[in-house]
């Protein structure tokens, strides 16, 4: 699959629990992450958007754990996004540099609050949508 951001990560030792494997929630910790770190890219600050009254928050997830990453291993977060009315879909995928396999996907739909009111943001468009 073809993704328009991708990013590198590595698992710390604390975000594993008893069995040696990662938290599942940190999961969702990687995935915020690399969308973070896409906005940056494309040239959008979260935290000014934030300022300015503009707030893209979470509406929903779908989340399918395939591979357990465990300490220490690194891995390739990668997303590609859509828009579908006034939410923004994101496809989220990590995986295991060590063997390149699946080890998580998401679908993450966001909706922007404008003061906060359900709306659609221009910045937002322009950043997301012309990747």
């Amino acid at each position: 699959m073809n993704y328009v951001f991708e990013t590198t990560m590595e698992v710390r030792d604390y975000e594993c629990d008893i069995q040696g494997i990662v938290n599942n929630a940190n999961y969702l910790h990687y995935t915020e992450h690399t969308r973070h770190l896409f906005l940056k890219d494309r040239g959008l600050s979260f935290a000014a958007m934030h300022r300015k009254g503009v707030d893209a928050v979470v509406a929903r997830m779908k989340l399918n754990y395939k591979v357990p990453l465990r300490c220490d291993d690194r891995f390739r977060s990668c997303l590609n996004v859509r828009k579908e009315g006034l939410r923004y879909v994101f496809t989220q995928d990590l995986y295991r540099l060590e063997d390149n396999r699946l080890s998580f996907r998401a679908e993450v739909e966001l909706v922007c609050l404008i003061d906060g009111h359900l709306g659609s943001s221009p910045e937002y468009d322009e950043a997301l949508l012309n990747a």
